[in-house]
């Protein structure tokens, strides 16, 4: 398969996340989840630096695994999350997406822009996230999964709810 091919194939998978995420598809997002996904996203330590140490620095939002994002979503979904409800409106758009090093058949790091722009029920705002991803994907029994995700959040002063799902 070509390194073409294969960016096409990490690139509609990101496409997909985007898509289920914005259309509250909670299920089919987990699913694109490894079991032992990671999903981090680190803090700005000051103007030019990220947080790197998860145990000794703070991060946005991290779980070391699938299951992190499964209690999460559970909590959105139950209105476990009271701060959130009603749900904002999200639209996510992923470009630029690129592949670090050559890719393998079987695994790929892919880096994007994103941007989500969030619409507020409760109070009639609107605000934009913007930031970069990096991805690790990986292939199993022929189906792609993400086994790492990072995000990483440039307009970090937050007004607005911030969760996993305006990321």
């Amino acid at each position: 398969m070509s390194e073409r091919d294969l960016l096409a194939e990490g690139v509609d998978l990101l496409s997909r996340e985007a898509l289920y995420i914005d259309m509250r598809r909670w299920e089919e997002w987990i699913d694109l989840y490894h079991e032992d996904a990671i999903f981090w996203a680190p803090a700005w330590r000051n103007d030019e630096e990220l947080t790197e140490d998860i145990h000794r620095e703070i991060s946005l939002f991290y779980f070391e695994s699938r299951a992190g994002i499964e209690d999460r979503v559970w909590r959105i979904k139950t209105k476990q999350a009271p701060a959130l409800y009603p749900l904002a409106r999200t639209t996510h758009v992923i470009t630029n997406s690129v592949l670090e090093t050559p890719p393998s058949e079987n695994k790929m790091t892919l880096h994007s822009a994103w941007t989500c722009h969030t619409y507020s029920l409760r109070d009639r705002s609107q605000h934009a996230f913007f930031g970069r991803y990096e991805h690790d994907l990986e292939r199993f029994d022929s189906k792609w999964k993400i086994t790492r995700k990072k995000v990483i959040l440039m307009n970090d002063y937050i007004p607005a709810v911030i969760d996993v799902f305006c990321v």
